[in-house]
């Protein structure tokens, strides 16, 4: 089984496309009419759907933080510096995470890229 992907409103459209070209399950918030949702419940909505966040916000490390802390159960966050990760890199490591690794791998975690 592999990871399916629910993506922060502010990652870039040619990412998703891109993965979604390799055959990786990808949901953007904006498909998923969750546009402009605060953090915390586009973090719950991704685990009611059983996906794991991809973001570029900061914002989702404290709350991934918190929620583990306070032992709240979330599907999992992969954040990725702007600055530190280029598209190519991106996408491929995306790719890599999504097809090898299954979902509970990522349970209450967060996984950084690049890998």
């Amino acid at each position: 089984m592999s990871i399916a992907l629910y993506m922060d409103e502010n990652v870039p459209v040619p990412i998703t496309n891109k993965l979604r070209q390799r055959d990786v399950d990808v949901l953007r918030t904006q498909e998923d009419n969750h546009q402009n949702t605060p953090d915390p419940i586009i973090l719950d909505r991704a685990t009611d759907l059983q996906r794991v966040v991809f973001t570029q916000d900061e914002d989702f490390l404290a709350i991934a933080n918190s929620r583990q802390q306070a032992e709240v159960n979330f599907s999992g966050v992969i954040y990725a510096h702007q600055q530190n990760v280029t598209f190519g890199d991106c996408i491929r490591d995306l790719e890599i995470v999504a097809k090898v690794s299954e979902p509970e791998d990522l349970v209450n975690r967060v996984q950084y890229l690049p890998l």
